[in-house]
């Protein structure tokens, strides 16, 4: 009678586990680096609205953090955080990437009006820069050889003065840099090269996977209702590039 009993028990215990397990977080921490109109620091863009549209109503509180992006990855990987968004899929080891991707990145290469015109398949013939962190060489070919810069700031200055051919970037990113004080836009050209689809980098726990979990179902409601692409709309954000990432509607 008593082995009986505990094995109920432990029946029990066993049912218990995986739901406790699995219960759904009521708070999504996510962080990344401040970009205009996107992630800015004061909680506004796309890509915080898009968050709070796939998760608020869930019951998944949005909790949103600026910080560089390889710090943003780090806080991940250890756990301090849910997501960062902003990562190329399979960027990072030991993350949970989700099925669909929530945008596309345009890469451009920035450099100076009177450059030769470079094409993807040439720009191996040139010294370039990037950003440290991010990894263009793991998804477009011809990128082998190039600085890592820490601030973006530094790298019309090495244009300038020739120290390098053409700095890497995601095109708003460069749209912006030549918006800054002082900087003579006329001076520089961007030359669009290729796109990756961007995704949001989950932290390897169960957190991590109930979170990647209800990001992929939500996707897919908020897609084929349309919100999705209002929501670019109202940003004036191009969706037709992501558009044939997502599930088709039926």
């Amino acid at each position: 009678m008593r082995r009986l009993l505990w094995l109920l028990c432990l029946l029990c215990l066993l049912c218990w586990s995986p739901a406790w397990a699995n219960e759904r977080p009521g708070e999504i921490r996510v962080v990344s680096e401040v970009w205009a109109n996107y992630t800015q620091a004061d909680g506004r863009g796309l890509a915080w609205d898009l968050l709070r549209a796939l998760y608020e109503p869930e019951g998944v509180r949005l909790s949103y953090r600026s910080e560089p992006y390889v710090r943003a990855v780090g806080l991940v990987q250890r756990g301090e955080a849910d997501a960062w968004v902003g990562s190329y899929r399979n960027e990072i080891d030991n993350v949970i990437y989700p099925r669909w991707p929530y945008d596309v990145d345009p890469i451009g290469a920035l450099g100076l009006r009177d450059s030769p015109q470079p094409r993807l398949a040439t720009l191996d013939r040139y010294r370039l820069a990037w950003m440290r962190g991010y990894a263009f060489e793991r998804y477009l070919d011809h990128l082998q050889q190039r600085n890592e810069l820490q601030r973006r700031s530094s790298a019309l200055p090495m244009l300038a003065s020739r120290r390098i051919d053409f700095f890497i970037d995601a095109r708003p990113e460069l749209e912006e840099m030549l918006q800054g004080k002082g900087v003579d836009a006329s001076v520089y050209r961007i030359t669009d090269i290729a796109s990756i689809p961007l995704y949001l980098g989950f932290a390897d726990n169960e957190r991590g996977r109930a979170l990647a979990q209800l990001f992929d179902e939500r996707m897919q409601v908020l897609h084929h209702s349309g919100e999705l692409e209002r929501l670019f709309a109202r940003w004036q954000w191009p969706y037709a590039p992501l558009k044939p990432l997502l599930p088709p509607k039926e």
